[in-house]
């Protein structure tokens, strides 16, 4: 394992290369997803602004529709129902998970109260059943997921645990209905908000078995320059927050910054970007997704080839995106073994993480749905 610091603008704070099949390596072992029965589409959503805005959201964003929370389901009914998927998904039992990190933005167990200590972390391993496992809770906005993939792996590649689980459940709908109460226009620093949508995801990682595929290369790194570019606050109008974000200029300094990042981490690897069968970016529109992708290669003089975009029927799901589109994927059977895959977090902060990992038999105990 190698690991790189630097305190230069644009360069990653933490890149550790790992080696598959190692006694060191890791892997992503199952995926699981909780998603709200209830379905919002954006036409129905933008129906009820109070002010008369004109804005063609669905046009805009790509995203038709969300899943969104009915009365009596929080971040923990989302974060413990994507735990159990999880482990129905995977080879171990509940027992044997050693670790479990809660990494959502939201942490409520009712309809608005929010659980710090206890931290979510411990009512999810209760809800499971690994009363014993280490629990703790950590926060990295849209990156929390990623986050907590980080930190366990790093924890099993040092021999500190074998198994564990990152779990997440966001339950940002309420981001929705109070902006939807303030928009005017197309201008408004609110506008993100109306692309929201709940979700649970959970991921069990484990010190991958001689010889099996697993994560090639994981990092992160903030530019805390343009920490002020998205900021929430407790709400005016209703129950939850409100959240002001400078849309265009993340999405300028996201292009800018993100392919030579990439390029400084996939050379560490020894990946060239041509060799990603899968990128999945996290989902604010299609239309930034296509004008990042595309300057991406520009750049980097090669694409992956193939990115994922699901926004049409999830919209933005924070920090459990990624995972509810790899657990899609997985789901559909689209993916096939021995496909490298790239998971890419631009979060608040600004945070950017990035893991490479290649499928293994993960693959047989997902469904053909597609």
């Amino acid at each position: 394992m190698t690991q790189t610091r630097s305190t230069e603008p644009g360069r990653w704070l933490a890149l550790e290369s790992l080696s598959p099949g190692s006694a060191q390596g890791c892997r992503i072992e199952s995926v699981g997803v909780k998603l709200p029965a209830r379905m919002l589409t954006t036409r129905e959503l933008m129906s009820r602004t109070r002010h008369r805005t004109r804005i063609q959201l669905e046009r805009l964003t790509g995203i038709h529709e969300r899943h969104v929370v009915d009365p009596g389901e929080n971040s923990f009914t989302l974060a413990a129902g994507a735990a159990r998927d999880c482990l129905a998904h995977s080879g171990h039992r509940a027992a044997d998970i050693e670790m479990v990190i809660s990494s959502s933005i939201t942490r409520s167990k009712g309809e608005a109260s929010q659980s710090f200590e206890p931290p979510l972390s411990m009512y999810v391993k209760l809800a499971i059943g690994t009363p014993g496992a280490v629990n703790f809770d950590i926060s990295n906005a849209c990156a929390g997921m990623l986050t907590g993939v980080f930190l366990l792996q790093d924890m099993i590649a040092r021999g500190e645990i074998r198994c564990g689980m990152v779990v997440s459940g966001e339950y940002i709908s309420h981001l929705s209905w109070n902006a939807a109460r303030q928009v005017r226009s197309l201008f408004s620093r609110q506008l993100a908000s109306l692309t929201l949508g709940d979700a649970g995801a959970a991921v069990i990682l484990e010190r991958a078995p001689e010889g099996a595929a697993g994560i090639d290369v994981i990092g992160f790194t903030t530019l805390a320059e343009h920490s002020r570019l998205c900021l929430a606050f407790p709400s005016t109008v209703g129950p939850g927050a409100q959240m002001y974000t400078k849309s265009r200029t993340i999405q300028k300094v996201a292009i800018d910054e993100l392919a030579p990042l990439v390029a400084e981490a996939i050379g560490e690897a020894g990946i060239d970007i041509a060799d990603i069968d899968y990128l999945i970016p996290h989902q604010t529109s299609a239309r930034a997704i296509r004008k990042g992708t595309e300057e991406f290669a520009r750049r980097l003089g090669a694409r992956p080839k193939h990115v994922v975009v699901n926004l049409e029927e999830y919209g933005n799901t924070s920090s459990t995106t990624l995972f509810v589109a790899l657990h899609k994927y997985l789901e559909e059977r689209r993916l096939g073994k021995g496909d490298r895959v790239m998971l890419l977090a631009l979060a608040s902060g600004i945070e950017i993480g990035m893991a490479i990992f290649t499928i293994d038999d993960q693959v047989d105990r997902y469904g053909r749905t597609h």
